[in-house]
C-alpha cells in the first residue's frame, strides 16, 4: 500500500510539474489518503504483535 501512496504520490508531482492543477491535486489527496491508511493498519499490525507476545 505504500508502493501505491508513492506512486500517486510522484503521479501528482509529475502533473503539477506540467501544470495540470487538478489531476495534481487529485493525486496527490488519494496519495494522502492511502498513506494514512498505510499507517494506521501498520501500527495495528504492530499493537496486534505485540499483544499476541511475538518478539520483532
Amino acid at each position: 500500500m505504500l508502493g501505491w501512496a508513492l506512486t500517486f504520490l510522484a503521479i501528482a508531482l509529475i502533473a503539477a510539474l506540467f501544470g495540470f492543477g487538478g489531476i495534481a491535486s487529485a493525486s496527490a489527496g488519494i496519495a494522502q489518503i492511502l498513506f494514512f491508511v498505510f499507517i494506521v493498519l501498520f501500527v495495528v499490525a504492530m499493537v496486534a504483535r505485540a499483544v499476541r507476545g511475538k518478539t520483532p
